[in-house]
């Protein structure tokens, strides 16, 4: 029966569109961020200059965050994925002419990364909110865990295919995302489905506040979002893994790629398991113990001194991080009315890309004070005690048994 239901959904050709379309809008902006950022500091040799390129890509999202969520609930959520694809392929486009031309420097890296910053900030929400218009409500659970399957395959592919085609020269990254980031805005173009009547609010504070206002109100939402942000925000470690792979594991740069990739092959296939044996009770308990898990599994690799225990605490980290993740995208989506899921989802995507952008930034400032691996051991002890916390904070989150106690 499962099996029948997770084969339902590969068949069904718009969910097959819209997943192939998310792994390859997602691979190629890897790629684009790998090229950039690389080409950025061949150009300058400014450690300062490249840390303004991370920068660019993530302003965006926090500036505009309550601007793509009212745009998302207000219009076509398929047209603005496919109209921000299309940008994001112009842009690789002409990175591509201007380093053929050679008029390609710092200013114009910068403007590019802005660009692609917006262009994702406006995409990420919209792609999230257009899932439950595609399938039943009945296998979402199964559609989130190969959507999430599918991000993940691209945090693999992107970054190992961005160095890879780099080391060809910067036009193959470049030439690659520009065809890819056409082939996925044509596949969204062709998604058909069934277009939801949505109650259209004028643009006000009261409109752009709303999806604040919703997650603050439903205790179950903001329990979820919310212990996800100050769990990644404590346990961040993987900022650290340059310096545990140099000075404390001392293996070479293909240790670190291994360390960099352990955390996702790890999301991958839990998010694979989840897909064919979607989570059917137990979803509070379930959750506070991945959020366990992340913690102590993050003490381990803390503590190691060993390359194959601490990939294997890092496959378990990514391991359990997915399954926070897909119960909280599982939860957003059920609880949220669909006039309001672009306004929420881009709430839980600012809550993410900030928890992600400031738990590096934690870790590092952490480390620098006591040392990487005392830092790492923190971040995991307090992902731990953060759960607990929240456990007695969100006692209804903590009883949630069943997608039917949440609504």
């Amino acid at each position: 029966m499962l099996l029948q239901s997770t084969d339902s959904i590969l068949r069904q050709p718009s969910f097959a569109k819209f997943w192939s379309s998310g792994i390859l809008s997602s691979s190629s902006f890897q790629m684009l961020s790998v090229a950039i950022g690389w080409q950025m500091y061949d150009l300058t040799h400014d450690a300062f200059s490249l840390g303004l390129v991370g920068l660019a890509q993530f302003t965006p999202m926090v500036l505009l965050t309550l601007v793509v969520g009212h745009v998302a609930d207000r219009f076509d959520r398929r047209r603005i994925v496919f109209l921000c694809q299309i940008l994001e392929g112009v842009v690789a486009a002409l990175l591509l002419l201007g380093n053929i031309a050679g008029w390609l420097g710092r200013e114009q890296i910068l403007l590019a990364a802005a660009i692609l910053g917006a262009c994702r900030a406006f995409e990420g929400p919209s792609y999230s909110a257009l899932l439950p218009q595609l399938v039943p409500k009945a296998i979402l659970q199964q559609a989130i865990s190969w959507s999430t399957s599918a991000g993940q395959t691209a945090q693999i592919i992107g970054p190992s295919l961005g160095g890879l085609l780099f080391s060809l020269g910067v036009g193959f990254v470049y030439s690659t995302a520009t065809i890819a980031l056409l082939v996925a805005a044509i596949l969204t173009f062709l998604i058909r489905m069934e277009q939801s009547i949505r109650r259209l609010e004028p643009v006000s504070l009261r409109s752009l506040f709303s999806g604040m206002v919703f997650v603050y109100r439903n205790k179950v939402i903001l329990g979820t979002i919310s212990l996800d942000l100050f769990a990644v925000l404590l346990g961040g470690a993987t900022a650290l893994l340059p310096i545990f792979a140099q000075d404390i594991l001392h293996t070479g740069p293909w240790g670190l790629g291994l360390m960099r990739t352990a955390p996702a092959v790890g999301a991958l296939l839990m998010s694979i398991i989840f897909a064919y044996f979607p989570l059917k009770k137990a979803f509070g308990p379930t959750l506070f113990g991945a959020l366990a898990v992340f913690g102590i599994t993050t003490m381990i690799f803390a503590l190691s001194t060993n390359l194959f225990v601490s990939l294997f605490a890092l496959f378990l980290v990514g391991a359990s991080d997915v399954v926070s993740v897909v119960i909280r995208t599982t939860l957003v989506q059920l609880q949220t009315p669909d006039d309001m899921r672009g306004r929420v989802n881009a709430v839980n995507s600012l809550f993410i890309g900030t928890s992600n952008q400031l738990g590096e930034f934690e870790s590092g400032m952490l480390a620098g004070f006591v040392g990487a691996v005392p830092a790492a051991f923190i971040g995991g002890l307090g992902t731990v005690a953060v759960a607990g916390l929240w456990m007695y904070l969100f006692p209804s989150l903590r009883r949630l048994r069943s997608l039917s106690e949440s609504k």
